[in-house]
């Protein structure tokens, strides 16, 4: 079994166990289904206003209980998600209702926006691309959005958050003025944003895959068509759902994006539309190579059939000739002949030369 293989095949092992962990539990259990991919939680909180900014790395549960903000808008981010314990303070604090804490540990959630009346909770998808063997993989992202506070949850530590970061030190923009909904909007930005890169890869992926298709189809050619079909059919899980999501937004009341905030949630929301397109149009191509590889192999079994019917037609005529004078006949032509296996190897030539002319004619050879 190649590593692909088994890789999938964890996968599917544990999108199973997740399916069935909570079966007969109460609702609000919190048990972390899916793939553990930190070793401990990690938790930075991020407070700022207009002139100040305030960072804080919490290495333990104990220390995060016993800190207390002093600037008015908070982002709390935690990397790692199989530590219900965090979860559960982090809930306490900022009075999350027991669904939603169910719903961040379960990481196999489609995206989707809640309301909560006080907070709204959203749920995205990031994508990255392996290194080596240039697959997708996909993390979730949950997001809490308050009045004066946003919450951050992702599986592993992914570095695309680190942007906006880097505005909310030196001041960038308008990102602390506007307070949490920009925030919320720089980050949901940031998420969309990394969809291009993936799809500009499936992009050079597909036009690669069709070159060598066109040039000389392989076996694992198909393969890798398949690869690239569930790698765009899991974005498109993914895209679709999160366009609904930034459309609610932009339509939604005032009691979490102000008037300044809304342009620029139709901005994100016109960027997953082209999003959207690419990925539509890459999936068509992709759809029409499985009929390109098969017209491919067809046409080169058809040259083949063809060069092996030539040579065929070719030493057919020398067959007859040879099989003529292979008669047990008692008197024949030209066998008494001291010339006469010259004059039949010079026939059998002369057929064969002639009709070899005849198809490069033709073009067949």
């Amino acid at each position: 079994m190649t590593r692909t293989k088994l890789d999938r095949a964890q996968m599917r092992a544990a999108r199973r166990l997740s399916q069935t962990a909570k079966i007969g539990l109460a609702p609000g259990a919190l048990i972390h289904l899916g793939e553990r991919k930190t070793e401990q939680p990690a938790i930075s909180l991020i407070e700022f206003d207009e002139s100040a900014i305030a960072e804080q790395q919490f290495k333990s549960l104990a220390a995060s209980q016993d800190y207390e903000p002093h600037l008015p808008v908070l982002w709390l981010n935690v990397h790692g998600l199989h530590e219900p314990e965090v979860m559960a303070e982090i809930g306490r604090r900022f009075q999350l209702h027991p669904l939603v804490l169910e719903d961040i540990l379960n990481t196999n959630q489609r995206p989707k926006i809640d309301d909560y009346g006080d907070y709204l909770f959203m749920v995205a998808r990031f994508f990255e691309i392996d290194g080596e063997s240039r697959q997708i993989t996909s993390d979730q992202v949950s997001l809490v959005l308050g009045r004066n506070f946003v919450l951050t949850f992702q599986e592993r530590p992914s570095g695309r958050f680190d942007p906006v970061r880097e505005r909310l030190r030196r001041d960038r923009g308008q990102i602390r003025k506007l307070g949490a909904d920009y925030l919320a909007y720089s980050l949901l930005d940031a998420i969309v944003d990394r969809y291009f890169t993936i799809l500009e890869s499936i992009g050079e992926r597909t036009e690669e895959l069709e070159d060598t298709m066109l040039e000389r189809p392989r076996p694992d050619s198909l393969q890798a068509v398949h690869q690239l079909k569930r790698e765009t059919l899991m974005m498109r899980r993914s895209i679709w759902p999160l366009r609904e999501v930034i459309n609610s937004l932009t339509r939604a009341d005032d009691r979490f994006f102000r008037p300044e905030t809304r342009p620029y949630l139709r901005d994100v929301y016109d960027h997953t539309v082209h999003a959207i397109e690419s990925l539509e149009a890459n999936r068509d191509v992709i759809a029409g190579m499985l009929d390109i590889y098969l017209s491919a192999v067809s046409n080169r079994v058809n040259q083949e059939v063809r060069a092996l019917t030539v040579v065929a037609i070719i030493f057919m005529p020398a067959t007859l000739i040879s099989g003529v004078f292979g008669m047990n006949f008692k008197t024949m032509p030209l066998l008494d002949w001291p010339a006469g296996f010259l004059i039949a190897i010079g026939l059998m030539a002369t057929v064969a030369v002639t009709l070899s002319l005849v198809f490069w004619r033709r073009r067949w050879l």
